[in-house]
């Protein structure tokens, strides 16, 4: 399993550098434009939490038709799901959008409003992201990125 998720992660990026943009280069723009907007230093593509956020996406693609869903595993992460064809700036810009509800002096969402994906994105200790995307059986797309450390620490700023 491990050697198809190396091969599949392998495939993309070759056609992504045949196109002239690698897939890392498409999440970490808008990631790092968001990070630099707040003043937090820009992460580093990690080859490792792709591979694992690409497992996770064919997870959920295979065996619960893409339901959203959190790995809950050791890293921080964002989903996203699209019901037609998205590209990698499409779901970093839908977390970033939540920035809206995000109350920096009282580090809050505001009230009945989401924005810990955003908070997520421009954690300030976090340093490493790597992410993946698996297509849908009934169509859309899955994606998710991984974040290393995790952000989103009870009691602590971005």
């Amino acid at each position: 399993m491990k050697v198809l998720a190396v091969l599949v992660v392998l495939a993309a990026t070759l056609l992504d550098l045949a196109l002239g943009q690698t897939v890392a280069e498409q999440y970490l723009k808008p990631h790092n434009d968001a990070r630099a907007a707040f003043g937090a230093p820009a992460l580093q593509w990690s080859t490792k939490l792709q591979t694992y956020a690409t497992n996770w996406a064919n997870n959920r693609s295979t065996k619960a038709n893409c339901a959203l869903s959190h790995s809950k595993g050791a890293y921080g992460e964002n989903i996203y799901w699209s019901s037609g064809s998205s590209t990698p700036q499409d779901a970093v810009k839908a977390w970033v959008a939540e920035k809206q509800w995000y109350n920096v002096a009282s580090n809050t969402c505001q009230t009945n409003k989401v924005c810990g994906h955003y908070t997520q994105v421009i954690w300030r200790n976090t340093k490493f992201v790597g992410c993946g995307s698996a297509n849908c059986p009934g169509g859309g797309k899955f994606v998710v990125c991984s974040y290393d450390p995790p952000g989103n620490v009870i009691g602590q700023r971005p």
